[in-house]
């Protein structure tokens, strides 16, 4: 048995957002029932690949192939994927695992068996949780169910240990539950003076040893006396250093050859934010500086504090998989949106429109269609890129239009930010400015399929509906990063034919992502964009 020691938590940078590991579930579901042999590992690898899920580094030396995996159209085949398999060895181990691609999958798959969601060994049938089934069903509804997405992770967050089997961690605590107990401390201590957990006390609570949120609420409440938030890295470092020195570990340069500190404050704590934030229960707090409870979930968050809070520690892998994939159903119960968020909605959507200039919402529009960009944007960074689109895209329409009402509908938390994208049934940002009314549309996919079945027909939908039962003007707006011929196609198609009907009906325009600042400034309203 794996000698247990002392480590920060970390989460693996692999699978950042739900989406992603819904997909990587989804290939694995294809194999449930089987036996996990090498060549289950290696066909399942295969179907990784033709998902176009993980890019082999070899593959910027082979041009076909980096057309195909650039493509939102062209497909690898099967026998593509068994040659890139043989052209780009893994250099890589994992304990039970076979050097190679065998441990490659090991990586990939290890959060998802953390979480609950998923069971597999070498020699064993694959396994999808009833809990990873609810997140498949969650993400292939059409469309995708983001409120059952975030409890999936929650109903995981809120078992999920540091000293888990697979882990071998001396630290033993529920990292969700220690956070949630700690800002109950300081909420109760500091009252109003209480504004989040600082960023840069993150790292404390991924070393922290157990679950003693009182003694971890003190030692925040000892440095922001005496330090007043003007701790420097290298300070916050050496006071999570301190947290291991025990009998074995006197002086923590023992420990910084393993500990480092860059990863350490910049990539563990951006991914323990990521993580606790996709439970729906913690918002981000002073632009991204501060992390707290979303008070919106104040139910959850008491009955989490009251359930959840004390753990069973568990020897075999096998007995905390069982419990972590139980489904606790009070975390699923839906709550009804209030019609205060919508005015909440609207005051922070034309705070921002006052804080960005042209050339913060060009610059961070552009990194959503640039490929390997990423915002250094300290809060628009934990809001996934489908999602930071419409609410850049909702800052736009109040910036540039006067006397606008921009009502997008995306859910969103205490502090008014978006939690997850729109739902179907009804447009992504819906505008009124005098007597007419736009929707607008706004997408990340690329591919003519997707904007042609997905969103054109949609629109056309929601336009007809509008038209039908509105006495205002309407017209809707498609935005994405490039505009498919087939998707062109159909939108002058629905123009002419069905939408061309109602006469209060000015049918679907299309623009680039890039041109919609430019466009919006150079219109002097929002219908002169039928103009363009």
């Amino acid at each position: 048995m794996a000698v247990r020691k002392r480590k920060p938590l970390s989460f693996s940078t692999t699978l950042r957002n739900p989406e992603r590991i819904a997909s990587f579930l989804d290939v694995l579901s294809m194999y449930e029932g089987q036996t996990l042999t090498n060549q289950v590992i290696e066909n399942i690898c295969c179907q990784v690949l033709i998902k176009k899920l993980y890019k082999p580094t070899g593959l910027r030396t082979n041009p076909e192939l980096t057309t195909i995996y650039e493509s939102d159209e062209k497909t690898f085949t099967a026998a593509q994927a068994r040659q890139m398999l043989v052209d780009n060895p893994q250099k890589h181990k994992e304990k039970g695992f076979d050097y190679g691609w065998s441990s490659r999958f090991d990586t990939w798959y290890k959060l998802l068996k953390e979480f609950g969601l998923c069971y597999y060994e070498m020699g064993a049938v694959i396994e999808i949780s009833p809990l990873g089934n609810r997140l498949l069903e969650a993400f292939n509804s059409e469309p995708a169910n983001d409120e059952v997405i975030h409890n999936v992770f929650l109903n995981a967050l809120c078992k999920f240990q540091t000293c888990t089997p697979f882990r071998q961690n001396l630290n033993s605590n529920v990292p969700l539950m220690l956070l949630l107990n700690v800002i109950k401390v300081l909420r109760d201590n500091l009252g109003e003076e209480f504004n989040g957990i600082y960023r840069k006390e993150i790292p404390l609570f991924l070393c922290w040893q157990n679950s003693d949120a009182q003694s971890l609420a003190n030692y925040i409440i000892e440095l922001r006396n005496e330090y007043r938030f003007s701790y420097s890295d290298e300070f916050i470092y050496e006071r999570c250093l301190e947290l291991f020195l025990d009998d074995d570990i006197t002086d923590i340069s023992q420990i910084t050859n393993y500990i480092k500190i860059s990863k350490l404050l910049v990539e563990s704590t951006d991914e323990y934010i990521r993580k606790m934030r996709i439970t729906g229960v913690i918002s981000l707090r002073g632009n991204g500086r501060f992390i707290d409870w979303n008070t919106l979930e104040l139910d959850k968050i008491n009955y989490l504090i009251d359930n959840y809070s004390d753990f069973k520690v568990f020897d075999k892998e096998r007995d905390y998989y069982e419990y972590i994939s139980s489904i606790d159903e009070k975390l699923f119960v839906t709550v009804e949106e209030i019609p205060e968020l919508t005015d909440l909605k609207k005051q922070v959507i034309a705070k921002y429109a006052q804080e960005y200039d042209d050339e913060k919402l060009i610059t961070e529009l552009s990194k959503l269609v640039t490929r390997n960009s990423r915002t250094d944007d300290a809060m628009l960074k934990f809001i996934d890129a489908p999602v930071r689109l419409e609410f850049l895209s909702a800052i736009a329409l109040v910036k540039y239009f006067n006397n606008i009402d921009v009502c997008p509908n995306y859910p969103i938390d205490d502090e008014g930010l978006p939690t997850s994208a729109a739902s179907g049934g009804k447009a992504d940002i819906e505008c009124y400015q005098q007597d007419n009314e736009a929707l607008v549309e706004v997408t990340l996919m690329t591919g003519a399929a997707n904007q042609t079945e997905h969103e054109m027909t949609s629109i056309e939908d929601h336009l007809i509906e509008a038209a039908e039962n509105s006495s205002h003007f309407v017209f809707a707006l498609f935005v994405a990063p490039i505009l498919q011929q087939r998707a062109i196609r159909y939108m002058k198609f629905a123009n002419h034919d069905s939408l061309s009907a109602y006469d209060n009906c000015g049918g679907i325009i299309a623009m680039k992502i890039k041109d919609m600042v430019s466009s919006f400034i150079s219109a002097n309203s929002i219908i002169d964009l039928l103009k363009k």
